[in-house]
């Protein structure tokens, strides 16, 4: 027998659990479920920069605003810029106000969100494998690990391959000529005091046409990087870590100074490849009764603009608002948030376009220094 759900999310990402959040504190209940086999099954990456108009309004609306300003990072807007010498075209220390875009661990945001809701409210294991209308906005959720589940109103925040999207659009990620290289250093100032000293306190772009290196520094003394490159698609997909691969990798940085090199020979861990992928800019669809998405299920966009997880979060807000305010419409809910989140995310997917091209254009990093001082003039 299948079981029923007024409201389903798809998804405990940031998203998902700040939509299920504000409904719970407006009186609205929502089931979520996730594909991971617990919380902690999957590592949640680095650091986020929590915009004070978008990020930030919806965790004040999901009272937690308080929990988020204590596990903020204190100075992490201090930012550096290097060219492949390592010289230092910008260096910024955090001024000790970061109420504009503070830094917050994306692990430490999301266990608030997931403490601030009750046991039971998550379905851990929850992996979908069918999503099919039943008519008159009623959808069913069908599961690798069990009984199905109807529901009367399916929000998809099931990231970038999501399922729940297939309801709505055949757009699908396509690759933005950019990957990944993702390294850990432990312990940088005793261990990696080189590698450390070339970060900084914060946050580090170094950078040359087609390649470079975006790391900062974690809350516990970590460094977590990002060695990018333009590759062909399928070559993060090749990329196995071995002394070879990162021999092959040292290579398209043979002339870079070797304390930037060292973020990928001293790495703790496996390196692991990333390819960077986005939604078509400008992807919508008409209204389809009963479903909608949020966050990167929606416009998946490269983090050039530093705007996923904060659309994410701004998304769940303002469904939740447009949801409470049309009670009993929700087909006038959907339609009202759809409205308002096409072209915000538009916009901020043209603004990572130009971010990446901006970072990786044949006189870089000096674009992004020209951007930095204007924004600071």
């Amino acid at each position: 027998m299948s079981a029923h759900h007024p409201i389903a999310i798809v998804g405990a990402g940031l998203g998902g659990l700040a939509l299920a959040r504000i409904l719970r504190l407006n009186g609205i209940e929502a089931a979520v479920f996730d594909l991971d086999a617990s919380p902690t099954a999957r590592t949640q990456g680095g650091m986020l920069d929590i915009h004070e108009d978008s990020g930030q309004v919806a965790l004040r609306a999901a009272g937690l605003f308080d929990e988020f300003t204590a596990a903020v990072h204190p100075g992490g807007e201090a930012t550096r810029v290097l060219d492949k010498s390592a010289t230092a075209l910008l260096d910024e220390p955090g001024d000790g106000d970061d109420r504009g875009r503070p830094e917050v661990n994306r692990r430490a945001l999301r266990d608030i969100l997931l403490a601030s809701l009750p046991d039971g409210a998550i379905r851990w294991g929850a992996k979908v494998t069918g999503v099919r209308s039943l008519g008159d906005g009623r959808h069913e959720l069908a599961f690798a690990d069990g009984p199905v589940v109807t529901t009367d109103l399916l929000v998809g925040a099931d990231g970038a391959w999501s399922r729940v999207r297939r309801l709505l659009t055949d757009a699908t990620p396509v690759y933005s000529g950019l990957s990944f290289v993702e390294a850990n250093l432990h312990d940088a100032d005793a261990r990696h005091p080189g590698a450390a000293e070339v970060v900084g306190g914060a946050m580090l772009f170094a950078l040359g046409e087609d390649r470079g290196f975006l790391g900062h520094r974690d809350p516990d003394g970590g460094l977590h990087v990002y060695c990018a490159l333009r590759t062909p698609e399928g070559w993060a997909a090749d990329f196995v870590d071995s002394p070879e691969a990162r021999a092959e990798l040292l290579t398209r940085f043979e002339d870079w100074d070797d304390r930037l090199r060292s973020l990928v020979t001293d790495a703790d861990g496996a390196l692991v490849a990333r390819p960077v992928h986005a939604l078509p800019i400008g992807t919508r669809w008409e209204r389809v009764p009963g479903v909608t998405l949020i966050g990167d299920a929606a416009h998946l966009m490269s983090p050039f603009a530093g705007e996923g997880a904060n659309l994410a979060l701004f998304d769940a807000s303002e469904l939740a608002v447009a949801l409470v305010g049309h009670p009993g419409d929700v087909e006038k809910a959907l339609a009202v948030y759809e409205e308002s989140m096409f072209p915000r995310a538009e916009r901020s997917a043209r603004d990572s376009v130009e971010g990446l091209d901006l970072c990786f254009r044949a006189d870089a990093p000096h674009g992004l220094v020209a951007v930095f001082q204007g924004a600071g003039q």
